[in-house]
């Protein structure tokens, strides 16, 4: 047995090994993502006196009136996670998940990108990266997706 088969063989075990353990972790990824979202959503619904008074003075967002873009961006962060985390139109809901990400992050950008804003810009990074896993790679093997496809 040559070096190269003595190296392959273990490392198609382990490789083995981690296949089975990757739809866990998408799932995980997908509800982690989804819970921060879904939090931010709970937290507008809580006040929302304090919500539209953040979109009239401190959120920019693009093209919508302060007034409607509150009530999309907390619908967004209610609806979308649900479907993100059952993995339902998982690439879809993700890529507009993501979407709302941007958007975030570009209508607090005067925030985000000074010196006490650099933790959240970062956090809004991982959480695009994290939704790009679901948009690109797919929801993986526990989502409803996965159990419609398969019928």
């Amino acid at each position: 047995m040559s070096l190269l088969q003595t190296l392959v063989k273990p490392y198609s075990a382990i490789a083995r090994q981690l296949d089975l353990l990757a739809p866990v972790f998408d799932l995980a990824i997908r509800l982690w993502v989804a819970w921060v979202f879904f939090k931010s959503g709970l937290v507008k619904i809580q006040s929302w006196d304090t919500t539209v008074m953040l979109f009239d003075y401190e959120y920019n967002v693009p093209l919508l009136s302060p007034q409607v873009a509150a009530w999309t961006g907390t619908a967004a962060e209610l609806f979308l996670p649900v479907l993100v985390a059952l993995g339902i139109a998982s690439r879809l809901s993700a890529l507009a998940l993501f979407a709302f990400n941007a958007v975030a992050v570009y209508a607090y950008a005067s925030f985000l990108f000074g010196t006490e804003g650099a933790a959240g810009l970062q956090q809004h990074i991982l959480w695009g990266v994290m939704l790009l896993i679901t948009v690109f790679h797919g929801p993986g093997k526990l989502s409803v997706d996965h159990l419609l496809c398969k019928k």
